[in-house]
């Protein structure tokens, strides 16, 4: 950093070009060959020696420096330092002078001063000098030639230096639009060193800048820095701070822009007197991390816009969050507040979060092998106790999808284009596709999903970096961490992104194998050390999941859970132009609606792949959604209209290990963003077709393919109440520790009512079978909710409407039997359908008529205790 802290103000002088004699720049005229910039803050005493060994270098070679301006800029300094700057522009007309009324920083003193110049080179430098001026002849041989003679190291972010390990590799340089002067080069010479402690401290702030901001410059904070003119002046204008942050703004810009920055070694001496502290480094990194964070309006629009589609899609639960219930739902709903209420306990008492016997007494349910989102039921818990779990879940679909949305647009403007607009529209099909609403109605693990773009983001990165260094290692960490928190909000979504991921590397390495061959080996080198942070903080968790308690091996759905070939080209029951007669019979229900992108959508991703055939993107976007596609349909694929069956590419995969669980139909998910991609592509180039018709033709079939599948609002219906013989506590007189209450009919995942009794009063009870995965019989093959029992398959049987068989002694004995493995405390009957059927074979079971309280039928069971 130099030894000076600089601030300006005011407005800057006109840039090249400008009328000669224009305000704030005496004597400029036309353009310059070398433009020279020093901001001065309190410099009275130093400036005037500075200034004029600047003018004798420049003076010395003539020919070589051409015509040259020096321009001092004084950032409302307290003392003589702008009549030092008059004085010499008194003697010398090159000079000029820029004054500021106030102190407001160097960055804002740069800005001035370089957007003031006409140079085709322009040098920044500190007044105290401590570069010596000298030293240009480095930096402008090198801008110069636009190559290293002593061999170079190319960053893989477009940033080019001086050879820094001495090996002499002999790469060459592109044609450098900036060199910088670096103190951290082999190299360079400091010929006065700052005190031990202070050159610690510099150096570690320099290391965190690098960290947080600029990768691959190992000094960015050195003030003596050549630039071609033009684009200084173009990267200064698009500059915002006004502090010591600015060198490394500027570079920032470069790097984006794609313009080569050179580093090389100078020397450079510690001048007493400097007004830069250690603790100016952290001023540095407030100012970049605020720039980081900083978001155009346009992108708050963005994220503003889908916050408000989220909201108003969920617009009904929101407005009766203590009735409104999902009508599509069919019973997640309950078992996701459940779930999150659940979590919540545990954590308040601090028990095991991957254990819980409040569902599936006595045996309990394994809870890290169902889908308790731990990456936010467990953040989310004060949430949950404040508000109830209904806020809760409300909270993750509406937040949740914004979330998803916004991290596809991202990754869009950050991978795909700079239009903004295209990238909303990309990323509003990636998160509002017509499969991720039917999973927005029971399965928000499907519907979360925003660190999925985060994750591909990262692994890109990794396919990017030449180097084998601390990049690669960095970004693996990274990857590691993401990929954990992932496995805590949903490991299926996981298994098909990366899928997904798969499916696309392969089919772009078939189209640019040259691009493939050259990121391989990083991103191998990557994927280690993701491996070898993400394993061990996920083993005991994945240990538990499948082998701890109430662990099991797999989930099978049949053979016909693949998505029919007409279920790409209809629309689904919640699309703007959808049937749900017509979607149910193509899906196994509607929350498992994972195709139906409808065939508009299918015809335009037809034509712009047509278009943009030559682009290698393109070619593996088509790849992937035709692969995906096509193991979404299954082991057996039924060509529609007729009896023929083919078999599946699906069937490869089925029976084998993770994938054995997985609901093939869901593949066609991997289609979503991949759509969105192209949607992207074809929306940035029709922005720019001319004449205009032709863009008003390309917009009106983005438009005829997008709304026929807008998502509508999500309907709800009334929940059933909660009998007061539970909220009132009533309960708690019949049921011991150790004890459950066993409703009527026993939880299942067709009727779940019992858990929302649970999860609305805060888990004074537990309740045998449920809703969950768990095991069944000697191989543990996964089950949803407990292993059945006599009993309670002849409750669930006669409450959806089967007939009362005869009740003998069998019955009651099977009964007895149930009720004590249940440990059943008291049986609990509820208002709902076919509940006098349901009174009659409790009555008769237990061979005794129930008590009515509290809104319920009770039996008391003392004999089960």
């Amino acid at each position: 950093m130099s030894g000076y802290a600089m601030s300006g103000s005011g407005g800057p002088g006109p840039g090249p070009g400008a009328a000669p004699g224009a305000p704030g720049i005496p004597g400029a005229v036309g353009a310059a060959d070398l433009s020279v910039v020093v901001p001065a803050y309190n410099e009275e005493k130093r400036l005037r020696p500075t200034l004029d060994a600047i003018r004798a270098y420049l003076r010395a070679d003539p020919e070589r420096w051409g015509d040259w301006e020096l321009i001092v800029v004084d950032d409302g300094s307290t003392d003589r330092t702008a009549a030092v700057a008059a004085e010499a522009a008194a003697d010398e007309p090159r000079i000029q002078l820029l004054t500021s009324d106030e102190n407001r920083g160097k960055g804002h003193a740069l800005r001035l001063g370089v957007l003031a110049s006409y140079g085709r080179r322009v040098l920044v430098m500190d007044a105290d000098l401590a570069t010596p001026i000298e030293e240009l002849d480095r930096l402008d041989a090198l801008l110069a030639e636009g190559e290293s003679a002593g061999g170079g190291e190319s960053d893989a972010d477009g940033l080019v230096y001086e050879d820094g390990d001495g090996d002499g590799d002999g790469e060459r340089y592109v044609s450098a639009a900036a060199v910088i002067g670096s103190r951290a080069l082999p190299d360079s010479r400091i010929d006065v060193h700052q005190r031990p402690l202070r050159e610690w401290l510099g150096r570690l702030g320099n290391r965190l800048i690098r960290l947080v901001a600029v990768r691959g410059i190992r000094d960015t904070q050195c003030g003596f820095k050549l630039f071609d003119g033009d684009k200084a002046r173009a990267a200064f204008a698009a500059s915002r701070l006004d502090g010591w942050g600015i060198d490394v703004e500027i570079l920032r810009h470069f790097r984006r822009a794609g313009w080569p920055v050179a580093e090389v070694p100078v020397r450079w001496s510690h001048q007493s007197g400097s007004k830069v502290r250690p603790a100016d480094y952290g001023r540095v990194l407030l100012e970049l991390v605020r720039l980081r964070t900083r978001v155009r309006p346009v992108d708050l629009a963005v994220a503003g816009f889908f916050l408000l589609s989220s909201v108003l899609l969920y617009k009904g639960l929101w407005a009766d969050l203590d009735r409104a219930y999902l009508a599509d739902s069919m019973q997640d709903q309950n078992q996701w507040e459940w779930f999150f209420a659940v979590t919540a306990d545990n954590v308040t008492h601090l028990r095991n979060p991957l254990f819980t016997t409040y569902q599936g007494f006595p045996d309990g349910v394994n809870l890290m092998a169902n889908t308790v989102m731990l990456g936010l039921s467990v953040p989310l818990t004060p949430v949950t106790l404040l508000f109830g779990p209904t806020v809760t879940w409300a909270l993750v679909l509406t937040l949740g999808l914004t979330a998803t949305a916004v991290a596809w647009y991202w990754l869009f403007v950050r991978r795909i284009t700079r239009v903004r607009p295209a990238a909303a529209l990309g990323a509003g099909l990636a998160a509002y596709a017509p499969p991720m609403m039917s999973h927005g109605t029971a399965h928000p693990n499907f519907l979360v999903l925003f660190m999925i773009p985060v994750i591909i983001d990262r692994a890109l990165r990794l396919c990017e970096a030449r180097d084998r260094g601390r990049r690669v290692v960095r970004d693996g960490v990274l990857l590691g961490l993401f990929v954990t928190y992932q496995i805590f909000l949903g490991e299926e979504p996981l298994l098909l992104a990366a899928m997904g991921m798969l499916i696309f590397a392969l089919s772009y390495a078939l189209a640019r194998p040259d691009v493939a061959r050259a990121a391989l080996p990083s991103l191998l080198r990557g994927l280690g050390v993701a491996l070898a942070v993400c394993l061990p903080l996920v083993a005991l968790p994945l240990y538990w999941q499948f082998f701890g308690p109430q662990s099991y091996h797999s989930v099978l759905h049949g053979d016909n859970a693949g998505n029919s070939p007409l279920a790409f080209l209809e629309f689904s029951g919640r699309a703007l132009l959808g049937d749900e007669t017509r979607a149910d019979t193509l899906a196994m229900n509607r929350t498992e609606q994972n195709a139906f992108y409808g065939w508009p959508l299918t015809a335009l991703a037809f034509g712009i792949v047509v278009w943009l055939w030559r682009s290698a993107l393109v070619k593996a976007l088509t790849g992937t959604v035709l692969v995906a596609a096509l193991l979404s349909m299954g082991q057996r694929i039924r060509i529609p209209f007729t009896d023929v069956v083919l078999p599946g590419p699906w069937r490869a995969l089925a029976h084998q290990p993770l994938f054995e669980s997985v609901i093939e139909s869901r593949v066609a998910m991997i289609c979503a963003p991949a759509l969105g991609i192209l949607l992207v592509l074809a929306a940035e180039r029709i922005a720019v077709l001319e004449p205009r018709t032709h863009r008003m033709v390309g917009l009106a079939a983005i438009a005829v393919a997008l709304l026929p599948i807008m998502p509508t609002p999500q309907p709800v219906r009334e929940r059933a109440e909660v009998p007061r013989f539970i909220t009132d506590g009533m309960y708690r007189d019949y049921v011991t520790e150790g004890e459950s209450v066993v409703p009527v009919p026993l939880p299942s995942p067709v009727g779940a009512e019992a858990l929302h009794w649970q999860s609305a009063t805060g888990f004074g009870f537990s309740v045998p079978d449920g809703y969950f995965n768990g095991p069944w019989g000697p191989e543990r093959m996964g089950i949803y909710g407990a292993a059945p029992r006599y009993t309670s398959n002849l409750l669930r049987d006669i409450r959806y409407g089967a007939r009362i068989p005869e009740i003998g002694p069998s019955w009651r004995a099977q009964a007895k039997l149930d009720l004590a493995f249940w440990k059943a405390g008291v049986v609990v009957l509820a208002p709902q359908d076919n509940d006098e059927a349901l009174y009659e074979v409790v009555t008769e079971l237990l061979g005794r008529p129930g008590e009515r309280l509290g809104g319920a039928w009770v039996w008391d069971m003392p004999k089960a205790r």
